[in-house]
């Protein structure tokens, strides 16, 4: 839930600052961006947190090879993804990018929902919810592409 919260409440907030008079925030779209940006950083920093790194090697499925290379990748691309988001030329790539990665790492949620694994110590979010979620992910990273 806490990336839920992240890209609500984040854009919530940039796009009243945008409404406040800060330009560059004036509009749903760059306060998406902006919003994604820091939903991505919520999501890619723990990637290299050793309690929660362990977590996440352990949702993705044994046909994967490689878990904790693609624990760092994946993290990796995320936080480039954020930082992309940020700059207006690259934005529609990064959105898109971001996009394709969150379909692509939808099997390890699928499996860690399945097998009832835990991240950071809590049930990970049942496989209805994290469908849904997933759906308005991928759709605020095509609607900042665009």
């Amino acid at each position: 839930m806490v990336p839920f919260i992240a890209l609500i409440g984040g854009f919530a907030v940039l796009r009243l600052i945008g409404l406040a008079g800060i330009d560059i925030l004036d509009g749903w779209q760059p306060a998406l961006r902006g919003a994604l940006a820091l939903m991505f950083v919520v999501t890619g920093v723990p990637h290299f947190l050793p309690s929660w790194r362990r977590d996440f090697i352990a949702m993705i499925p044994t046909v994967f090879p490689h878990p904790a290379l693609l624990v760092t990748i994946t993290g990796v691309l995320e936080l480039a993804g954020a930082a992309g988001l940020l700059v207006p030329p690259l934005a529609p790539w990064a959105a898109i990018g971001l996009a394709l990665l969150m379909a692509a790492m939808f099997p390890a949620n699928v499996s860690a929902a399945r097998r009832g694994l835990t991240l950071a110590g809590k049930p990970v979010t049942p496989l209805p919810a994290r469908t849904a979620l997933q759906v308005l992910f991928i759709a605020a990273a095509i609607a900042a592409a665009a």
